[in-house]
């Protein structure tokens, strides 16, 4: 049910943690609140993820939800992180949400983050003015039912979380977990989708930890770079992610726990495929987390600085009239409609898109930690890349963040082609993308980090 829970903070003592009054104001200078909502569909939904799915959801493994964490630091300086257990954040979503949070609860849109977990078990989120002919009236309209009251819902979501605000630290920590692995594995025919142990992970889990000046935790935020896709069933389900957070808010009860993915594009969890494995990586994760807290802590002091840059990514040349004529006919029922769409978009405009433009956002923490947020479905190399570049600061990589359009891949796997390259355009339908994306992709999105970081950082224009 869609209004089922709502969740404003509690927190309990942990033992591991600061002892009971053992915090001062001084040491938790910030104001922070989370809260949570149920956003599980209350009737069966078609499911977003598989195109190769036939009929609408039969059941619900576990629930789904929609989170935020609001926090400001002493200076009055404020911003929100919503997690989603969706497929998506389309850009329109965020757009409308953040502009909201502005007016009704007076934090800056460009430091509204929303980030979903990308579980191929949730419903399908679609807009009234971005139908798709070749889906039934009836299943588009009953998407664009629930994609707007989900709106409403995160409108709500963040006054509740910042209803729940009370003086905080936050401390950093990391460690590691090991399920994901690189699914790109070269062959004869190209790039399959299959497990790569040679290919390139991050195994690394970042973790935010909130607690109160009475040393209860109240918030933990943590990621990890890895596909919700252990499950294919017809069951809503938040997936291995979900299943993590439900263990961590089953261990530590009151606790909030927030699932923010990372560049997790060209990973999958393995092994997968059944509803025990995808339980068996969320608990594995969530040790991962507990292990975390139990390294060395580096306390956030502040102060919060935002910035969100717009990018443009260019497509590269699109088929030629000819050829789009040739892919109608194909066997392949993906590649024949995404062929007809094209032709259609020829025949009522003249043309085809040339660039997408899209957003990347980042939060400095004072000295603390840098969060980078990313766009699309970005592939590892880009997390690999900034902790690289970055090299003695605490990093935190999300992708899947604000505007989730396509597969971004690096210069290196848009080289390479296969699914990630660009294969997978042909199955995107609320989106209508040419075809794949020119080899400078990588360069625009990490210059518009750049220019970010330094609006974040003025040092670094020096």
């Amino acid at each position: 049910m869609f209004h089922r829970i709502v969740w404003a903070v509690a927190a309990v003592l942990v033992g591991w943690f600061l002892p009971v009054n053992s915090l001062t104001a001084d040491d938790a200078p910030w104001q922070a609140g989370s809260a949570a909502i149920s956003i599980t569909p209350a009737e069966p939904m078609w499911m977003a993820g598989y195109a190769s799915r036939n009929k609408p959801s039969e059941g619900i493994a576990s629930e789904l939800f929609a989170k935020a964490f609001v926090f400001e630091d002493p200076a009055g300086q404020a911003g929100a992180i919503i997690t989603l257990d969706l497929i998506s954040v389309p850009r329109k979503l965020r757009d409308r949400v953040a502009e909201r949070v502005a007016d009704l609860h007076g934090i800056p849109a460009a430091a509204v983050m929303l980030n979903c977990s990308h579980t191929h078990c949730g419903p399908e989120l679609r807009f009234p003015d971005s139908p798709v002919e070749e889906l039934s009236p009836e299943r588009v309209q009953q998407a664009v039912a629930y994609s707007q009251r989900l709106e409403e819902q995160l409108i709500q979501l963040v006054g509740a979380a910042k209803a729940a605000a009370q003086p905080s630290q936050l401390v950093y920590h990391r460690a590691r977990a090991g399920f994901a692995m690189n699914r790109r594995l070269p062959s004869e025919s190209g790039y399959q989708n299959s497990p790569n142990p040679a290919g390139p992970v991050d195994h690394d889990v970042p973790v935010l930890k909130v607690q109160t000046v009475d040393g209860k935790l109240s918030t933990v935020l943590f990621g990890y770079a890895c596909h919700n896709t252990t499950l294919s069933f017809y069951n809503i389900c938040g997936d291995y992610a979900g299943f993590a957070q439900q263990e961590l808010e089953r261990a530590h009860p009151g606790t909030i726990a927030m699932f923010v993915m990372g560049c997790g594009g060209d990973q999958n969890p393995y092994p997968r495929g059944t509803l025990e494995l995808a339980q068996r990586h969320g608990i594995t994760l969530a040790t991962a987390v507990e292990a975390a807290l139990q390294t060395p802590a580096i306390p956030i002091v502040g102060p919060l600085t935002t910035a969100l840059t717009p990018v443009e990514v260019a497509y590269a040349a699109p088929p030629s009239t000819e050829e789009i004529e040739s892919r109608v006919t194909s066997s392949n029922p993906y590649i024949s409609r995404h062929a007809r769409r094209l032709k259609a978009a020829l025949e009522t405009s003249g043309n085809l898109p040339t660039i997408y433009s899209t957003l990347v956002q980042t939060f400095q923490f004072g000295d603390a930690l840098t969060l980078i947020a990313l766009p699309g479905e970005t592939v590892v190399d880009y997390s690999m890349r900034f902790k690289r570049e970055l090299a003695g600061r605490q990093v935190w990589v999300a992708g899947y963040s604000n505007d989730v359009f396509a597969y971004v891949p690096s210069r290196r796997v848009l080289e390479e082609g296969g699914y990630e390259g660009g294969g997978a355009l042909v199955y995107f339908t609320s989106i209508l993308h040419p075809g794949p994306f020119q080899a400078d992709i990588e360069e625009r999105i990490v210059s518009a980090v750049q220019r970010s970081l330094k609006t974040c950082f003025p040092m670094e224009s020096e």
